[in-house]
């Protein structure tokens, strides 16, 4: 591998690492703490995704008084829109953090509706009514062209178009990575409050947790609104890095199985465990995807499903000899409060 070509590998490795974390500490706040199987998961992906697209552009051809249909004339809008934000690097910054607003509240929206069969479904029933909620939006995406596109998709405004391109990719990662930062910090934080303790208790027994004054169904809306706020952040910042969206993109493989498997490989309910599950199978999936031409001849099937492959195995595997994952469940110390500590003994707390 040459120079150049090693530093775009690890810088896109960073950037789709950044991604995962997002979205797999928010499947791991759900499944992992509080024993929601949503297989619903490219739901709120994909919904942050598609405000990505859809809302950004818009607002940016207005501003500049580009004429032309977003979608039909969308290659030669988003260009023009690219060269104004190139010269307007303040204004597509401030239209970039509004567009994640705008996505965590989409996302929490659908939380909130998705939360309805959550409150009152559980196991296997719970598990299919979510799935089909994930799949619902794929099929209103590919087939609704006004919102992404339909089958064709759409690009995506870059904020960072005032930076060169190489300059470009290594500040889009950067940027994806100080986000994953700040989810991390905030689900350990939730984790280690009271509400995270209670989300422990219901998942194990939650009888036994009602019969103590909690309030399960509550815990269980709030907790799934949180996550898919997360997670839908986690498609948007997808979105802006790869610089386009189109709806088939986003299936269940790669945004809700897939993220199954790392928390499985890293541990649930443990939030270090979904830094090393995330980063082990992306990892590993780059370097299958990039080594791949390698394996034809030798394999004796089409090289594009060894990943699929080798990955299933490691889930199998997984679930067979090391089932509680990587690194295990511990007790979570409680955050400290009352006490006068400087800012970086906090941090540091969390990362007990």
């Amino acid at each position: 591998m040459a120079a150049g070509a090693e530093l775009v590998f690890l810088v896109d490795l960073l950037a789709i690492f950044a991604v995962y974390v997002i979205v797999n500490l928010s499947l791991n706040l759900e499944f992992g703490y509080t024993g929601i199987p949503n297989f619903g998961k490219v739901l709120a992906v994909a919904a942050g995704a598609f405000v990505a697209a859809s809302v950004p552009g818009r607002i940016f051809a207005g501003m500049a008084g580009i004429e032309g249909d977003y979608i039909t004339e969308n290659v030669l809008v988003v260009s023009q829109v690219n060269a104004w934000l190139a010269d307007n690097a303040g204004i597509g910054i401030g239209v970039f953090l509004l567009t994640l607003a705008v996505a965590a509240g989409a996302g929490a929206l659908l939380g909130i509706a998705s939360s309805y069969p959550v409150a009152r479904l559980r196991g296997d029933y719970l598990a299919i009514t979510l799935l089909a909620f994930g799949e619902g939006i794929r099929i209103i995406g590919n087939n609704y062209e006004p919102l992404v596109g339909g089958t064709l998709g759409v690009q995506v405004p870059d904020p960072l178009a005032f930076l060169p391109g190489e300059a470009r990719f290594a500040a889009a990662s950067l940027l994806l990575a100080a986000g994953a930062i700040a989810v991390y910090v905030y689900s350990e934080r939730l984790v280690r409050s009271p509400l995270g303790r209670m989300l422990r208790a219901i998942r194990d027994d939650e009888t036994a947790a009602g019969a103590l004054g909690k309030d399960p169904r509550g815990a269980r809306v709030r907790i799934i609104m949180i996550s898919a706020a997360i997670a839908a952040i986690g498609g948007a910042l997808y979105a802006f890095y790869v610089g386009s969206t189109i709806a088939f993109a986003y299936d269940r493989a790669s945004w809700t199985f897939w993220p199954f498997l790392m928390i499985l490989i890293g541990g649930l309910a443990n939030n270090k465990g979904v830094l090393v599950g995330t980063f082990a199978f992306v990892l590993i999936r780059k370097l299958i995807t990039f080594y791949k031409e390698s394996f034809e001849g030798i394999v004796p099937f089409d090289v594009i499903w060894l990943d699929f492959l080798l990955l299933g195995a490691v889930l199998l595997a997984i679930l067979l000899y090391r089932p509680q994952g990587i690194m295990v469940e511990k007790p979570t110390h409680t955050v400290r409060l009352g006490e006068k500590r400087t800012p970086l003994q906090r941090l540091l707390d969390i990362f007990r």
